[in-house]
């Protein structure tokens, strides 16, 4: 119990005065090692550690993936979403809320990041909806709570983080994250409709010509054929998530420069840049959690924690719902990578011992790891909808807040009905 104490103590003690979350990991890890004695603080079996958290064939699928959606970001994708989206719901009361709901759905399907997807959606969407009368601050909030389903529908980089970490199928995560997806934007519209209604915001968006509409839509189609090839050829095992990540970039890159022809070459080096600096962070996330979770193993932290939660694993439910719980408050104060590279060693001989599956409880896992992107204090995506929007943070705070209920009450569900999840997996075959 001891050392679990120092864990935890070195750990938020570094967080706490801005040490990086990578580095603390790892100053935490080896301050740890160093109480214990022996060889564990050696630098060759720490270097080894390092080395062997990124080194996994399926992680490789995560800087592909992250490449395909800066280069989508970048090819004049982003304003074809929202067209096609305008196009069936635009028209209706608070049309322009479906379409922000709408579009955030189907460019999840593209990104796989809640971050980037609310920087490219929000810098068209607010100015939009203000234009139209919209609060800002309310559009803003509706933005980014829309994009929580961003790290849910795949390519989802947080399943192939937690995939890597827990060593279970990452086509069966994407799979399974697809009924979520959905789950979550029937949430956002019904909550959307609710505030419309009582705030009776109407509609006044023209009509497209027949020949509009016809252009908007095959443009769209070029967009939305790339998570369709993505999934059945998951689902008819042409390729493995890897493969599916190097499919993506082709794609885009076909799409960007032929079709739309807006991805020119300083576009493309700009996403290499990106995409690169991006997967960096994570990759370097990733080896420093195999560090942690390799002293976490040698001190018996997974025994303590089974003993701890004990008197709940003869009770799965309630060990679902506590663990939510768990994570919720994690959220508050901890991204999402973060979270998943430390709580997922310690869970998962818990979850083992209980009987829960993996992929059930990850796809859970994750959708109430992504809530802590839209509360305060860190809120990243709260962060960059408040930039996109020009609105400050305690404005955004208030129209956030029934999505941030109602998606929770969603989360609190699923970990009590594990069918609503393996159901549709089960369908689509993962």
């Amino acid at each position: 119990m001891l050392l679990l104490t120092l864990f935890l103590v070195y750990l938020v003690g570094a967080i706490a005065i801005g040490v990086p979350i990578a580095f603390a990991l790892l100053f935490c890890s080896v301050a740890t090692g160093l109480h214990m004695g022996g060889t564990s603080t050696n630098p060759a079996i720490i270097s080894a550690q390092l080395m062997r958290g990124t080194d996994s064939v399926s992680m490789m699928a995560l800087p592909f993936f992250v490449l395909a959606g800066e280069l989508m970001n970048r090819g004049g994708l982003t304003t074809r979403i929202i067209k096609f989206a305008n196009i069936f719901v635009g028209r209706v009361r608070g049309g322009l809320g479906y379409v922000t709901i709408f579009a955030c759905l189907m460019f999840a399907s593209l990104v796989g990041s809640a971050v980037a997807s609310t920087a490219a959606l929000g810098a068209i969407l607010i100015p939009m909806m203000a234009r139209s009368g919209y609060d800002r601050a309310r559009s803003a909030g509706l933005v980014a709570s829309s994009n929580l389903v961003s790290p849910i529908m795949p390519p989802s980089v947080p399943f192939i983080v937690y995939g890597v970490a827990a060593g279970v199928s990452i086509k069966s995560l994407f799979l399974g994250g697809i009924a979520p997806a959905f789950y979550l934007t029937a949430v956002m519209c019904i909550i959307w409709f609710i505030i419309s209604r009582k705030d009776n915001i109407k509609s006044d968006e023209p009509r497209p010509t027949l020949r509009e509409g016809l252009k908007i839509f095959t443009d769209g189609l070029w967009a939305l054929l790339l998570p369709i090839i993505i999934l059945v050829g998951l689902r008819g095992g042409v390729f493995t998530a890897t493969e599916a990540g190097v499919v993506a970039v082709v794609y885009a890159l076909l799409v960007g420069t032929i079709v739309y022809r807006e991805l020119n070459i300083k576009a493309i080096f700009t996403g290499l840049v990106s995409g690169a600096k991006m997967s960096a962070v994570v990759m370097f996330l990733a080896a420093t959690a195999q560090v942690a979770g390799y002293f976490m193993t040698i001190s018996g932290l997974p025994k303590i924690v089974i003993n701890i939660l004990e008197p709940l694993v003869e009770r799965p439910t309630m060990l679902m719902v506590v663990l939510m719980v768990v994570v919720l408050i994690v959220g508050l104060a901890m991204d999402v990578v973060p979270t998943i590279l430390i709580l997922t060693p310690i869970v998962v001989p818990v979850l083992n011992a209980a009987g829960i599956d993996l992929i059930y409880f990850g796809i859970v896992f994750i959708l109430a790891n992504v809530l802590g992107l839209t509360s305060p204090p860190v809120g990243p995506v709260l962060n960059v909808a408040c930039a996109t929007g020009k609105v400050k943070m305690d404005e955004i705070i208030p129209p956030v807040i029934p999505y941030f209920i109602a998606q929770s009450a969603l989360v609190f569900l699923l970990a009590v009905f594990p069918p609503l999840i393996m159901v549709p997996l089960g369908w689509l075959g993962g």
